[in-house]
């Protein structure tokens, strides 16, 4: 394609080196999602903090909990989970559960770098399958192509929602703002092949930031469909806490010639706080800006994603499997 001229998840370059990988232990790992607009009710981390390096990103003050920054250590202090499979095996097991879609990941990129190293998320989704229990993916990267096999088992039961974000077609801009995330063309070529394997792919083109992406609303909704993503939803970027020096830094070092623009039309869709965290609102915006995003995008639905109903994973399947050595009575 004409969009592959960087392999940004390999890239070539001293930081994988100076990333520390730390294992915890938790207790728990299955959250319950509080908001009403992501769509979930529970999330599953199997890592904390994200090699990704996204600037925008929402999550990074969540690394600030486990004592370390939001900036830097958020991209190069990644903890990691190794027991989470067996702790989803000890939550479906639990006579209150109630079976309702997981989502990988609310804080994290389940297939992030390291999991080519750890193979966490491959684990989980065994544990998924093996339970016949419905779990959503969402990914900025292209190694969910290594699970091709299980994806297309659980595509099969109806019991997974796989779901990639894709923010823009230009790579100059995601290499500066998505750095080691994968390229364009990798992200392309894995829609294809997971579309002729019977997988539907979700796009979801987040964030939205104006002045920087907005104008490729139609075009990138094109692109996708043209390499057979089934639907398309898109999130407007919010900055939140900590994140606002680390995006203004960042404007300043990239595009210091928009950062008015930028941080003027976020400041617009967002009722006068970048960091709008309002139910409803913060995902989508209110105002002129806001509508006009809206319109492109159904625009872009209509003519591209028309007719495409959102199914609805199934979870009368879920059975808690026998012990190994353990016999029915029958």
């Amino acid at each position: 394609t004409g969009y592959h001229t960087w392999d940004g998840m390999d890239e070539p370059e001293d930081l994988t080196a100076k990333t520390r990988f730390i294992s915890i232990y938790p207790k728990t790992i299955v959250n319950k999602v509080n908001s009403p607009d992501v769509g979930m009710d529970y999330s599953l981390n199997p890592y904390q903090g994200c090699e990704h390096g996204c600037t925008y990103c929402f999550a990074r003050p969540t690394h600030e909990y486990w004592g370390y920054s939001a900036g830097v250590d958020f991209e190069r202090v990644i903890l990691v989970k190794e027991s989470a499979p067996d702790l989803l095996r000890a939550t479906l097991e639990k006579k209150s559960w109630v079976v309702k879609p997981i989502i990988m990941s609310g804080n994290t990129d389940c297939y992030q770098p390291c999991e080519k190293k750890f193979g966490i998320t491959r684990k989980l989704l065994e544990v998924f399958l093996e339970y016949k229990h419905p779990v959503g993916i969402l990914t900025k990267n292209t190694i969910m192509e290594r699970d091709l096999d299980i994806i297309s088992e659980l595509t099969a039961l109806n019991l997974i929602s796989v779901n990639l974000s894709i923010t823009t077609l230009n790579e100059e801009l995601r290499r500066k703002l998505e750095p080691r995330t994968a390229t364009i063309g990798k992200k392309l070529n894995l829609i294809e092949k997971m579309s002729a394997a019977g997988v539907q792919v979700n796009v979801l083109m987040a964030p939205i930031i104006p002045a920087l992406n907005d104008h490729e609303i139609f075009s990138l909704a094109k692109a996708v469909s043209d390499s057979g993503a089934y639907t398309m939803q898109y999130i407007i970027a919010r900055i939140n806490g900590p994140n606002q020096s680390i995006f203004m830094r960042w404007l300043d070092l990239n595009y210091p010639d928009r950062k008015d623009k930028v941080l003027h039309q976020l400041s617009d869709i967002h009722g006068g706080d970048i960091g709008d965290s309002n139910f409803g609102r913060r995902m989508r915006g209110d105002g002129n800006f806001a509508l006009n995003i809206r319109r492109q995008f159904q625009l872009a639905q209509e003519k591209f994603f028309a007719n495409r109903p959102q199914r609805k994973l199934r979870t009368d399947l879920f059975q808690i499997p026998p012990k190994h050595g353990q016999l029915g009575l029958f």
